[in-house]
């Protein structure tokens, strides 16, 4: 089982970072093109609400309340009653979310006043997010459809081409940014018309794959199913539970909407790098394991249910810290060589550097909240991490008052990292409460070792990699090649000490426990 679930994230991880890849050329095309300006604040808005919300309807809380319940359906029911179930969830959620786009269109400017009311103020910049909202907002149609057939994919063990689908999204503001900007009255509006293309491309694309396994959804809404009953009782609270995080960014942008003019921006780019080892480790490993995870709940198997849950773990801490001190003493560089380009100027690395920092804080945090929320969700447990939930998103937003005003739009970065510690560490708490999780052997050598590791390949960032002020100075094949070659030497250095120490794979693996 350890190497089937170390080979379907790899395989997850390997596209999640072809996708990841395309969306860092995709944001470096935006910076070059639109900077950080009001237009891209305007942008972002309108495209992080719909984003939001497909965190509620897509793979956020419905596909934490689906997979769960397909599972079962799948290894203890027939196959005709597993079809019945995509079927009825398919044509209701399908329904609900066309009402709610065509509702989300027709209200875009009360949403931007809501979501971001410092550009009341400002008429140009409220007029030009309330149209794109009204192009991007049916995004979350397309997009939590998708995610039902990812859901169906993963289940069935195909990873890879719901992980590859965001591809499309990144190809298509890419492309729009680059040549339909330039017939458009208002340049910037080509890429709210990208996001909607996306939507409708990536739904599009995962079809033949259903096909393939003969679970294409035939969509028949009935809210009386029983199977949609159950998904529904735990996609209520899961629909909070699962989306802190993306409650206190959207806290964090209705406050940057008082800030100064490109403080949105700033946030923006600086969390698309932290997002990038989040998304392709974090949310790969979460993914792989939910579908297991619900199997051996539901085969009563508590022990290797825990086990599973503390090779997670290790494997979380593993990759997780040097990728948050990457980050830490890379911010500046890496924002650098990937952004500073055309209109996005050295002020812009500067303050984004400032964010970024206070994101990779909390690097560690935002994996173990989808790890630890897997642990709840596939035991079909909902309660526990919505007072969770609750509890984070209240210490949110006290650390966002108490931090914006000394630190600014780097205070709300940092105010979201503290309160995903705050979220982890109490999932974990319950968790081991309830006998959920019992740790196993070795904690004590792994810990140290990973420390180690930490500690030396910080050492050789913090000492030799050069200032912000030299990077500035070089054109843009010597910045890609030293970030490269810095990156690629803190890996070797890192995994060298964990060898000389005594770690093999052999002891992240669950057949050693």
């Amino acid at each position: 089982m350890s190497r089937r679930l170390l080979k379907s994230t790899l395989v997850f991880s390997i596209m999640t970072t072809i996708s990841r890849v395309f969306g860092l050329i995709r944001d470096v095309v935006i910076a070059t093109v639109f900077g950080a300006s009001a237009g891209t604040d305007a942008f972002f808005v309108a495209f992080k609400i719909p984003n939001y919300l497909r965190r509620l309807f897509a793979e956020g809380g419905f596909s934490q309340a689906f997979v769960p319940i397909l599972s079962e359906y799948k290894s203890q029911r027939s196959e005709a009653e597993t079809r019945d179930l995509i079927n009825h969830v398919a044509g209701t959620l399908g329904l609900v979310v066309f009402t709610v786009s065509v509702i989300g269109v027709i209200a875009a400017p009360v949403l931007i006043m809501i979501f971001a009311p410092g550009f009341i103020g400002d008429e140009s910049k409220y007029d030009l997010a309330v149209d794109m909202l009204r192009f991007t907002f049916p995004y979350l149609f397309f997009i939590s459809l998708t995610a039902l057939a990812g859901g169906i994919l993963n289940t069935w063990g195909r990873f890879a081409v719901p992980a590859f689908t965001p591809v499309l999204l990144n190809i298509s503001l890419i492309l729009c940014a680059i040549y339909l900007s330039r017939y458009t009255q208002t340049p910037i509006m080509a890429l709210a018309w990208g996001v909607f293309i996306a939507g409708a491309v990536q739904l599009l694309f995962q079809l033949p794959f259903l096909i393939k396994i003969r679970q294409l959804p035939i969509p028949r809404p009935n809210r009386r199913h029983e199977g949609v009953r159950r998904i529904v009782t735990l996609m209520i609270p899961t629909l909070f539970a699962v989306s802190v995080s993306q409650i206190n960014l959207m806290i964090d942008l209705l406050i940057a909407s008082f800030l100064q003019t490109g403080s949105i921006t700033w946030l923006y780019y600086s969390d698309r790098l932290m997002e990038f080892p989040l998304g392709v480790f974090g949310v790969a490993l979460a993914t792989v394991i939910l579908p297991d995870l619900s199997r051996e709940f539901a085969s009563g198997a508590a022990g290797q249910f825990s086990r599973m849950l503390d090779w997670a773990l290790r494997w979380t801490l593993l990759i997780s810290l040097p990728a948050a001190l990457g980050l830490v003493f890379l911010a500046g560089p890496s924002l650098t060589a990937i952004f500073q380009y055309g209109e996005f100027t050295p002020h812009d690395v500067t303050m984004a550097s400032r964010s970024l920092v206070a994101y990779a804080v909390g690097l560690t945090g935002f994996i173990l909240i989808k790890v630890f929320s897997s642990g709840y969700f596939s035991r079909q447990d909902t309660r526990t991490p919505v007072k969770i939930a609750v509890v984070a998103m209240v210490s949110n937003i006290i650390l966002n008052l108490l931090l914006v005003f000394p630190l600014a739009h780097a205070g709300l970065a940092l105010a979201t990292s503290l309160a995903a510690f705050i979220n982890a560490g109490l999932l974990f708490y319950f968790l081991r409460k309830k006998g959920v999780y019992i740790a196993q052997r070795g904690w004590g050598y792994f810990s140290f070792r990973v420390l180690s590791a930490c500690v030396l390949m910080s050492l050789l960032l913090f000492i030799l990699v050069p200032g912000v002020e030299t990077w500035l100075q070089w054109d843009i094949t010597h910045r890609v090649s030293q970030l490269a070659f810095w990156i690629v030497l803190a890996i070797i250095v890192y995994f060298a000490v964990l060898w000389v120490s005594g770690l093999r794979l052999r002891h992240m693996t669950l057949d050693n426990e």
